[in-house]
């Protein structure tokens, strides 16, 4: 395993541990909102301090780049970013629900190059290296076979917190029932891609995502043989907010299934931005 890759792992599995312990006790956790529907907790908080105590340590002159804003502005001129998310599925940590991670990618020069994505319930440890390949607890992950939509299960997330392309999501997700298997929303972007790597998921998409949702989970696509792009199939997928992911061949069917849509979210985009 690469250097970098085995520290990002040692501070995944240190988050975890925080989030198993805080698991235990959810009625004793402090909680505040950030916004409409987005929670953050003092295990959000502790676990990436963890994470960017472990980093540091190892890389004390790495950027960092975390959804809570630990260490945020620090060596803006670093080539090698950190971009972590501590807690995926906050809201389902804290009603107990088990489907969350840790997500933790490492990216030098806007290109991802080592992953981890650590779901602390289930033990499971997802890892890639770019050019070596991703895993599943040490065992090679691939992207799933199927070639025609109608028989995949895809996963989804819903643009949950503002409301806003709610209308063109619905229309989506209808479309994405009416083409496919079946359809899942458990509530963790991460792992959802995670689960694209391993071949649990033939496909999965959202919108509204940050590049903590996202880094660690594109390189594991990638690295088991799958595509990620954003809704028109394209590279802006890191900081655009919008991600298709599947194996190639559901990939191409996915993004001409969603394609309708895309004029009517670009739309919405614009109506909803307040005039200056």
């Amino acid at each position: 395993m690469h250097p970098m890759l085995t520290t990002a792992v040692t501070a995944a599995r240190r988050a975890g541990n925080l989030i198993n312990r805080g698991a235990r006790d959810l009625d004793l956790l402090t909680v505040t909102a950030k916004g409409p529907k987005d929670f953050v907790s003092e295990i959000d908080h502790a676990a990436e301090a963890a994470i960017v105590e472990t980093l540091l340590a190892a890389y004390p002159d790495h950027a960092i780049l975390a959804e809570e804003g630990t260490n945020k502005g620090a060596n803006p001129n670093a080539d090698y970013v950190w971009i972590i998310d501590p807690l995926d599925g906050t809201t389902n940590f804290l009603h107990g629900f088990p489907q969350y991670c840790v997500s933790i990618a490492l990216s030098h020069k806007t290109v991802v190059q080592q992953a981890v994505i650590y779901d602390p319930v289930r033990n499971d440890l997802f890892t890639a290296t770019r050019g070596r390949g991703a895993f599943l607890n040490d065992r090679r992950m691939r992207v799933s076979r199927r070639t025609h939509l109608r028989d995949c299960l895809v996963g989804t997330g819903f643009p949950f917190r503002d409301g806003s392309f709610l209308d063109t999501y619905l229309a989506m997700m209808k479309a994405m029932i009416t083409h496919t298997a079946g359809l899942r929303r458990p509530g963790a972007a991460a792992l959802d891609l995670a689960y694209v790597a391993a071949g649990f998921y033939d496909g999965f998409w959202e919108v509204g995502l940050n590049p903590w949702d996202v880094a660690a989970g594109s390189l594991l696509v990638l690295e088991a043989g799958g595509l990620i792009g954003d809704l028109n199939g394209d590279a802006n997928y890191l900081h655009g907010g919008q991600v298709i992911a599947a194996n190639p061949k559901v990939f191409a069917q996915m993004v001409s299934t969603l394609a309708p849509f895309r004029d009517d979210m670009a739309r919405e985009k614009t109506a909803a931005r307040p005039n200056s």
